[in-house]
């Protein structure tokens, strides 16, 4: 029987004059679903504070859809922050859902976003917080199913132990037949692990205990995944994948914070997808195909958006918003829509190849802050060797482009050990944030506050890329690495950020383990590791002091390189993306041989549109 919110709420209440930012445990924030009768009851976790979950497009989709069906409730929980994790453990307090206040371990299901590796440690800090057993083989009867989906997922092999099941893909219908599932099973008393036999059997599913984990001459030294015979289970589980996209809700964001949290604004989700074949990026491969929402759809819901949230900007996301075929259509009409009412409509970053002339004079209307552009690498060898498909002409028409609009603020975002790097792509780096910003002072003027930066992220391979093969740079070679950008910056006035070696370095080796990656993350959990993503909390020789406790160097995995007719650890598991096709671009890669666009171009032969039975939907022409 699920508590009441009037029987535990008061053992938080007098929690919150003791803590920072009381105000991430109120609930009834403005657009929060009230009715939360069941009873079928589901609580949605972000395994990280209130500010930074709340935002999370993927979790407020899945919200409204659950709340959408009859007989099911859908909450939310957020890890919270240190000084009150103390307090509720000294107190006796679990950790309960925003809406009601029940307790996590009183719901029918309860699902984890993974948004990244490093939140790991949270997700086992959350299960342990709210009372529920940490692995599924301890779960008993009566314990929630605990299930997992997002971006993160495609390597859920170090947290495989952990989840009931993991849901693969898109999550509109996904998640609603899991718990349609679990409701129906659990109403005819099926015991547990009949439960995960037929969950199993859902479309883009995976059941990790139906799993047994062989190493042998195929594999690398952290095996494969096979199914226990059986059980039924698919050799390997393909992932869901929505075709109708226009057909899901544009306006999935509904709920206004109490407090100020990252990304504070409406969000408006145009487009999903992205085929332009980056080899480094996982987002790319996993989320294909791609699939617009068409104009009219994006314009009405941002307009009803505003009006209902309040919010004064609105942010066109996705993995590459200028992509949209109608994208200056529906910045032009948004601006008009929005004149005069101090409404600025954004776009998280702008490729390239496609901030124009027209696409310059329509982001973010009259108000002018700063514009975001990743050329990813510095030299055109190198972004060749990427699939970037951008060039430096590209980017110094995309810089003049923005100088004579009006802004004035430029942030650059590049990698550093990438595939066959040399130390002269990395002093290019710094080069080219200098030609940009001489084109600036040549614009604007010298004296105009033209800002350009810098941020260069360290290379994590990551399973299912074209560089799913690759070792990543050695934490020493990175140190080094950085230095050299750092002493090849001549012009004083870019400002030079790079990504922690340690956090990417545990990132990687997260990244890159099997099952046998439980160990080692249970046993840093153990020592304290948590929040692992904030600089402030991260603690590398903790998760060395963990690794060497399994029998593991963080190194030594994370820099591995795998044969390319290897098993992998998660093979098991297919976003539509042949292996064939990785092994191709892998080789295309090393002799610096593009791939075109097949948006823009012809088919590239990825397998993804064949295999999932969904098709490309573009609405207008891609230029």
């Amino acid at each position: 029987m699920r508590a009441k919110r009037e029987d535990l709420f008061p053992l938080i209440e007098p929690l919150l004059s003791k803590v920072e930012r009381p105000s991430r445990y109120l609930d009834h924030e403005w657009g929060a679903c009230e009715e939360q009768d069941g009873p079928f009851h589901v609580c949605l976790v972000y395994a990280d504070v209130y500010e930074v979950g709340q935002p999370n497009l993927g979790l407020a989709i899945l919200y409204k859809c659950i709340n959408a069906v009859e007989g099911m409730s859908c909450e939310r929980a957020y890890l919270p922050w240190t000084d009150m994790i103390s307090l509720m453990r000294e107190r006796g307090v679990p950790l309960l859902s925003l809406e009601c206040a029940a307790p996590l371990a009183s719901f029918d299901v309860v699902g984890f976003t993974l948004a990244h590796e490093l939140v790991a440690t949270n997700v086992l800090e959350t299960l342990d917080l709210a009372g529920i057993p940490l692995t599924s083989a301890e779960r008993a009867e009566d314990d929630p199913l605990v299930v997992a989906g997002g971006p993160s997922v495609w390597n859920c092999e170090p947290l495989a132990p952990v989840f009931d099941a993991v849901l693969l893909g898109d999550g509109e219908e996904g998640l609603v037949d899991i718990c349609a599932a679990i409701r129906d099973c659990r109403d005819v008393g099926m015991p547990r692990q009949e439960i995960l036999l037929r969950l199993a059997q859902v479309p883009g599913v995976y059941v990790p205990s139906l799993y047994d984990v062989v190493v042998d001459e195929t594999t690398t030294r952290w095996g494969k995944a096979v199914p226990r015979e059986g059980t039924g289970a698919p050799a390997v589980v393909r992932k869901r994948c929505m075709g109708d996209f226009a057909g899901t809700d544009p306006l999935a964001q509904d709920i206004v914070p109490y407090l100020g949290i990252v990304q504070d604004r409406l969000a408006v989700e145009v487009l999903r997808g992205c085929a332009r074949g980056c080899r480094f990026c996982q987002a790319g491969m996993t989320y294909r195909p791609v699939r617009e929402r068409p104009a009219e759809q994006v314009v009405t819901a941002a307009e009803e958006g505003l009006a209902r949230t309040g919010y004064d900007e609105v942010s066109l996301t996705s993995l590459s918003t200028t992509d949209h075929s109608q994208c200056a259509q529906i910045l032009h009409e948004l601006n008009a829509a929005t004149a005069g009412k101090g409404v600025r409509v954004s776009i998280p970053s702008q490729r390239l190849d496609s901030f124009g002339v027209e696409m310059a004079g329509e982001v973010a209307g009259a108000k002018r802050s700063g514009l975001t552009f990743a050329p990813e690498a510095g030299t055109q060898r190198l972004r060749d060797v990427i699939n970037k498909n951008v060039s430096e002409q590209d980017l110094e028409t995309a810089a003049t482009n923005a100088f004579e609009h009006g802004w004035r603020r430029m942030k650059l975002y590049y990698m550093m050990g990438l595939p066959t790097e040399t130390d002269e792509d990395v002093v290019a780096i710094p080069a080219s944030a200098e030609r940009v910003m001489q084109l600036g002072r040549r614009i604007v003027g010298p004296h105009k506050g033209v800002a350009v930066s810098i941020s260069v992220a360290v290379f994590v391979p990551k399973a299912h890329t074209p560089f799913q093969w690759c070792g990543q740079l050695w934490p020493e070679e990175v140190e080094r690495r950085q230095r050299i950008l750092v002493g090849s910056n001549h012009d004083r006035a870019i400002r030079v950020t790079y990504h922690d070696a340690g956090t990417s370095l545990v990132e990687g080796a997260v990244s890159k383990l099997g099952r046998r990656g439980f160990d080692l993350v249970y046993r840093a959990w153990e020592l304290g590791c948590l929040f692992d993503a904030w600089t402030s909390e991260f603690r590398l020789d903790l998760w060395r002091q963990a690794a060497a406790d399994v029998g593991l160097d963080l190194a030594d995995v994370a820099c591995e390189q795998f044969e390319l007719d290897a098993v992998l650890p998660w093979d098991h598991t297919s976003p539509g993306v042949s292996k064939g096709f990785l092994q191709r671009e892998w080789r295309r890669a090393m002799q610096g041989v593009t791939t075109p666009d097949c948006t823009r171009d012809s088919c590239q032969g990825c397998g993804v549109c064949p295999s999932l039975g969904v098709d490309n939907v573009v609405w207008g022409e891609r230029s």
